[in-house]
């Protein structure tokens, strides 16, 4: 197997067809500025399939899923944080 083959996640993440994300939205270590750059995201593509919430929600788990293991605990926090501060700014009620 290639070394593409293997990170079709990665390719996934960078070259969405729903989402144009800006570079490295997921490396800042705040919660809210993830959440902001998601929305945005959303709500400005047009070749999203859903709504902009579960657009953005949709590539934040994506993003958590496919990092898995490797994701350290603190990395691991701060993106399950932005999905609390994605629900904020959506006006969707946080789940504690």
């Amino acid at each position: 197997m290639t070394a593409t083959k293997n990170k079709w996640s990665a390719e996934v993440t960078e070259h969405s067809d729903a989402l144009d994300l800006e570079d490295h939205v997921f490396e800042s270590d705040d919660a809210k500025k993830i959440a902001a750059s998601l929305k945005r995201s959303a709500e400005h593509s047009h070749r999203r399939k859903a709504e902009p919430f579960q657009s953005a929600m949709s590539m934040l788990n994506f993003y958590i899923n496919r990092a898995g293991k490797n994701l350290p605990a603190a990395r691991k926090k701060v993106l399950e944080d932005a999905k609390g501060e994605l629900r904020t700014a959506f006006g969707r009620e946080k789940d504690d």
